[in-house]
């Protein structure tokens, strides 16, 4: 059976209560360059890896989140599902940028932790 096959690390989110002064220590004290920010949302880069902070959002329910990339999310949910993986939420649209869709698609380990895949796609 095939295994999946993960690009890298495409963002790691991480639950705070307070965005703004998130932003303040992510930006003021660790240096870390800020993308944007819209509401409940910051995101930024470091080391070509974004870092999403948020507070509690849906099915993560406070915690931290890994979203892996790939180059074809349906092949990657197919073998997700191949190997009996529990999944949360299939590929879905998540945002259109300008030059590509963002689709992304939750799934559980097998201690019960949230994990995404995220693949963009370009239009």
């Amino acid at each position: 059976m095939k295994t999946l096959e993960l690009n890298q690390i495409g963002q790691i989110a991480v639950t705070v209560n307070d965005v703004d002064r998130a932003v303040t220590f992510y930006r003021d004290v660790l240096g870390m360059s800020l993308l944007f920010q819209m509401p409940e949302m910051a995101f930024f880069v470091c080391g070509g890896v974004r870092l999403m902070l948020a507070t509690p959002q849906g099915e993560s329910g406070g915690t931290s989140l890994i979203y892996y990339q790939v180059a074809d999310i349906q092949a990657a949910h197919e073998q997700l599902l191949a190997h009996n993986a529990t999944i949360v939420r299939a590929p879905q649209l998540t945002a259109k940028m300008p030059d590509h869709e963002l689709w992304q698609c939750f799934f559980r380990d097998p201690d019960g932790n949230l994990l995404a895949l995220m693949s963009e796609v370009r239009t």
